[in-house]
């Protein structure tokens, strides 16, 4: 897609509110009931040089939520496109035009509908790139290019969480970011299982032992500001397949597995839209990349581990193994990167899409500014997200019986013992664990969002990194 500012077009685009509709041409077509601006309603009015005006129903100005405008504008883009109407002046309402959220949220709608993800078939859509020329002023115009850039960072963690893991695993993975930053300030750190074992990574070792496919320990440093060491550092879980181990998952289940890495996409993706946009915060990202697979050296259901903190872990369930990865990623942010704060983003748990559903995100924090800002933030880019409450009860469950801890709870609340399990490994440093078990992955297409990786949280945590 391109944006083009001040260009006068052929043919005109004019988005309409069904309860502002101004004009003799509106209100004419509105009485013939040709077009009264309801949601999703097309009307043209072109001549036979494909020359004139389009119109696009926005419904009611009073339910006006920008969440609808995204969805909205995602329409319009798609309808554009198959009417073949590549080249057009859009004319946005004054409702609109004077809110910057409003413009930018309808600009993100048109945005939405550029990915495509058709790597693996051998007939491929065609392409068509829309042209939109609008009237916003320079400052708008730099701000849409900085959510480009965010939204690209999005297509991004898409695209990771999409690709099959007969292609992504641990190291192809690694090597995919390093590609992807050549070319930034971003600075990558790969290591690999011999650098692991001497930093005494066994948590995260033993989730990997059952496979062929040796772990990765991805580090991801973007440091703009030279003069401090302080820095953010996000977490992403890195399970690039994850069978359950021992604790085998049924097949069906199996089969979206590609998307346990969904949390490392998210921090990969926001890290590229910062270094993009020149966002002057520094920010660290860590991922440990591994495999969950069965083999006669795999890790088993009542095994004791260790971690690179020293705690031992009782194996209650192989399949609760993100929190193990996690322990030793977010150990290492808090000793060894000495980080300021720690966000760390996963597809852990079942039990938070049972509690809030596939479209919403669950958060567990030690600090309340922290987790008020991510709430904000979240609110911000219209995604979903809740925040858990955590009791003595909880800290209670995690406590092993021959360990320290186990991995698997009974009793209820899984994703918030699973947030607490991690709390333990964050040296008390300020710190936010957001279960996106839920919305990283859709099944089917939901709105603006495609079939398979969501992208989210990318928008969210990527206005957090701006802001904290």
């Amino acid at each position: 897609m391109e944006f083009l500012y001040g260009k006068q077009k052929d043919i005109k685009v004019y988005p309409v509110f069904e309860d502002q509709l101004n004009g003799d041409t509106l209100v004419k077509l509105s009485e013939k009931k040709l077009f009264e601006g309801k949601k999703a309603s097309f009307f043209s009015l072109l001549d036979v040089e494909g020359k004139g005006e389009v119109y696009w129903g926005l419904g009611k100005a009073e339910d006006l939520k920008t969440n609808n405008l995204i969805e909205s504008f995602y329409k319009l883009a798609k309808e554009l496109k198959s009417k073949n109407l590549l080249d057009v002046g859009l004319v946005l309402p004054q409702t609109i035009k004077e809110n910057e959220t409003y413009t930018l949220k309808s600009v993100e709608g048109l945005l939405q509908d550029e990915y495509k993800w058709e790597d693996y078939r051998s007939e491929k859509s065609d392409e068509c790139n829309l042209v939109v020329s609008l009237d916003v002023d320079e400052h708008l115009q730099k701000e849409i290019e900085n959510l480009d850039n965010v939204l690209n960072g999005v297509f991004i963690t898409r695209t990771l969480v999409n690709i099959p893991s007969n292609d992504l695993y641990p190291e192809t993975y690694a090597n995919r970011i390093v590609e992807l930053f050549k070319d930034t300030k971003v600075e990558v750190e790969v290591l690999d299982k011999a650098q692991c074992e001497e930093l005494g990574m066994e948590a995260m070792l033993q989730v990997g032992r059952g496979s062929a496919k040796e772990p990765r320990f991805i580090i991801m440093r973007y440091l703009p500001l030279a003069d401090t060491k302080e820095h953010l550092t996000f977490v992403g879980k890195g399970l690039t397949y994850d069978s359950g181990g021992y604790a085998i998952k049924p097949a069906t289940g199996m089969v979206t597995m590609k998307c346990d890495m969904g949390g490392s996409a998210s921090v990969v993706g926001a890290l590229y839209a910062l270094a993009k946009n020149d966002v002057q915060k520094n920010v660290v990202a860590v991922v440990a990349a591994v495999e969950n697979m069965i083999s006669g050296d795999a890790y088993k259901n009542g095994d004791i581990i260790g971690s690179m903190k020293g705690t031992t872990i009782e194996i209650g369930n192989t399949d609760a193994e993100g929190r193990l990865t996690l322990a030793d990623a977010i150990y290492y942010a808090a000793t060894k990167l000495e980080s300021k704060a720690i966000v760390d983003l996963a597809t852990l748990t079942g039990a938070c899409v049972v509690a809030l559903g596939e479209k919403v995100t669950g958060m567990v924090s030690n600090d309340d500014s922290l987790a008020n800002l991510m709430l904000e933030c979240s609110q911000n880019a219209d995604e979903n997200l809740h925040r858990f409450s955590v009791f003595e009860t909880h800290r209670e469950q995690i406590k092993g019986k021959f360990g320290d801890l186990k991995n698997s709870t009974t009793g209820g609340a899984g994703s918030i013992t699973a947030g607490i399990f991690l709390e333990h490994f964050a040296e008390s440093k300020p710190w936010v664990h957001l279960d996106i078990a839920g919305p990283a992955y859709f099944d089917n297409a939901w709105s603006y969002y495609p079939a398979g990786g969501s992208g989210i949280p990318v928008k969210t945590i990527y206005e957090f990194a701006c802001r904290y």
